[in-house]
């Protein structure tokens, strides 16, 4: 059966707009090259990573969404979405592999007159200098003139139950005035409002722009955590009282380091081209160095607190709870919680996590314990560490139960649990 767009990548990125276009009766074709994980979606399996309930991936189904490994169905539709993965690499620049993959296995089967979007985080000029020649040199088509080629940052944020793709702007810019308007066409039946950018280069900046956003104010809500706990100060109580200020503030809150999809980027990295502009994002970097170093000064407050009640980090029992990089998600991309883990574990420290969404965790290698009743197990526990706060914990019984509990969320109530 045609369909009329192909979502590439059906990962926390593709699935929720392969959704979102299934729902506004779109039909839908997912391309994927992992079998088993396609396999799965077609039999009704939602992803682990909690990007698709069960119901949502039922519906889709129904709609008519199908998903495939065989990359000669692109060529049957209209509108083709790039939404592969670009994790940050041992260099710390963004590892753009999986979008060259998806562009070499959609250039052969593109037709004249169709649209090609790039969704990935990627840096300024990408679409144009890296995805353009790929498309052309694999279809014998030119961006533009055969094809419509353009960038639409994704600003998805998995989880909120206040903003999905339906209302959430969406930022498109295109190779030309044409390119534009036939992305427009598309993001306009699955969302509200779009907002034309004055071309590609300028809608990938504002993925910089946004993203690093986060991380800066991030960092340095961290840093005022690690001031107001050295100067005696409840930083939890200045977030409430900041946050009243109706201008000139939006409130960030610390936590045990940034985790997510949402990397920090620096444009001075541009491997894919060989050359930089040679000034760094100096905020952007300062910022990754700050929350890098955060699950060292959660592992430090540990052992502190072990301390202070007359424990060694050696041989005591630790239980870390939520491990994934965001609440009611079972997606650990990026979260600290591993760094923390091994950290605690080469101090000697005896592990055990719970997590709801998390069935199995290893660190290093190594299977960590999973703790079948939370509330029991910080009970035994000669310290608990409350790293996300999902809705299934009950904070006010987990802080009656554990013998001593470090919270790096500030989601306990006020008093009952030592706070970041």
């Amino acid at each position: 059966m045609p369909a009329d767009l192909a979502v590439l990548g059906l990962g926390p990125l593709g699935l929720p707009l392969a959704r979102a276009a299934a729902g506004a009766g779109i039909a839908t074709v997912g391309y994927d090259t992992d079998g088993r994980h396609v396999d799965g979606l077609m039999a009704g399996r939602p992803p682990a990573d909690g990007s698709l309930t069960a119901a949502g991936l039922r519906r889709m189904l129904s709609a008519g969404f199908r998903a495939t490994t065989d990359p000669a169905e692109l060529g049957r539709c209209r509108t083709a979405v790039i939404c592969a993965p670009t994790p940050l690499g041992e260099d710390a620049a963004l590892d753009l592999r999986a979008v060259g993959r998806a562009a070499r296995a959609l250039a052969p089967h593109l037709r004249p007159r169709s649209t090609v979007l790039l969704e990935s985080t990627v840096y300024p000029g990408t679409t144009e200098e890296y995805l353009r020649p790929l498309l052309e040199e694999g279809s014998g088509l030119r961006a533009g003139r055969d094809f419509h080629l353009a960038y639409a940052p994704t600003r998805l944020d998995p989880g909120n139950r206040a903003f999905g793709c339906a209302n959430t702007p969406k930022v498109i810019g295109g190779l030309t005035p044409a390119c534009t308007e036939a992305a427009a066409a598309f993001y306009g039946r699955v969302t509200d409002r779009v907002v034309r950018a004055r071309g590609p280069r300028e809608a990938e900046t504002v993925k910089v722009l946004e993203t690093n956003y986060r991380h800066v104010n991030i960092a340095l809500a961290n840093e005022m955590a690690v001031l107001c706990h050295d100067i005696g100060v409840d930083l939890w109580d200045v977030i409430r009282c900041a946050e009243t200020k109706p201008f000139g503030f939006q409130p960030f809150r610390p936590g045990p380091g940034a985790g997510g999809h949402g990397v920090p980027i620096d444009p001075n990295y541009l491997a894919y081209r060989r050359r930089s502009p040679g000034y760094p994002l100096r905020m952007v970097e300062l910022a990754k160095e700050v929350n890098d170093r955060m699950p060292r000064y959660v592992v430090q407050r540990c052992a502190t607190l072990l301390n202070e009640h007359g424990k060694s980090a050696r041989g005591s029992r630790v239980l870390l709870l939520g491990v994934t990089y965001k609440p009611d998600l079972g997606d650990p991309t990026g979260s600290p919680a591993g760094e923390i883990a091994s950290r605690l574990m080469e101090l000697g420290a005896l592990l055990s996590y719970h997590d709801p969404h998390v069935p199995q965790w290893s660190v290093l290698g190594r299977p960590v314990p999973r703790a079948g009743f939370p509330y029991e197990a910080a009970a035994d526990a000669d310290l608990t560490v409350l790293l996300q706060p999902h809705r299934f914990y009950d904070l006010q019984g987990l802080s009656v139960k554990a013998q001593l509990l470090l919270d790096t969320r500030g989601a306990s109530p006020a008093g009952t649990a030592h706070r970041l």
